[in-house]
């Protein structure tokens, strides 16, 4: 590897999490939603397509196992909607790619549950698909987000937007704040500072 693409990638990796410190209050508001959602024992759904869906399973295996080793406690249900192969496949050959979000989630989500998606475009149909639902059902949802948000700007109750064209930066970003905004909400369930 070239010594000044490595350096390429570290500025832009920094300049992006910088500018998330203008996010604060933003993401302060998703911290407590997630927080509000799972102390009310509802659930989040989280998914997204991909290294996004990679990412919502890490995510998701943060709060279900736990984010730090030395803090044994209850499992948190945050559900991976991309789990399932055997539904995943069955629902795109049987409906379409584009509801494979929308399937499970209409079969797991109730009133209170929260929606959480990742989409380093915002264009994906079934991304799309499955926050229309969750508006439609009036269940609250997040969405990170990258390039200018795509399609999928304005539909989530509250986003953040990785304002990048470059997929890496952007997931990096996606589970910097990911790791940061659930360590938060970790400690406040179980009294941690």
């Amino acid at each position: 590897m070239k010594i000044n693409l490595f350096k390429k990638a570290i500025s832009e990796s920094i300049s992006l999490k910088t500018q998330l410190l203008n996010s604060a209050k933003l993401i302060d508001k998703i911290e407590k939603i997630i927080y509000e959602t799972l102390k009310k024992k509802n659930k989040v759904l989280i998914c997204g397509n991909g290294g996004s869906a990679a990412d919502a399973q890490h995510l998701a295996a943060e709060f279900i196992v736990r984010l730090k080793p030395n803090l044994n406690r209850a499992p948190l249900p945050v559900i991976p909607l991309t789990l399932d192969t055997s539904s995943i496949t069955a629902c795109g050959n049987d409906f379409s790619f584009d509801k494979v979000f929308t399937r499970p989630f209409e079969a797991l989500a109730k009133k209170g549950d929260l929606l959480f998606v990742l989409s380093t475009s915002g264009n994906s149909k079934n991304i799309i698909n499955v926050l229309n639902f969750a508006k439609k059902k009036k269940i609250k949802s997040l969405a990170f987000l990258g390039f200018n948000g795509g399609k999928a700007k304005g539909l989530a109750t509250l986003e953040i937007i990785i304002k990048s064209t470059n997929v890496a930066r952007i997931q990096e970003c996606h589970m910097f704040l990911g790791h940061n905004i659930f360590d938060s909400v970790e400690n406040k369930i179980f009294k941690k500072k």
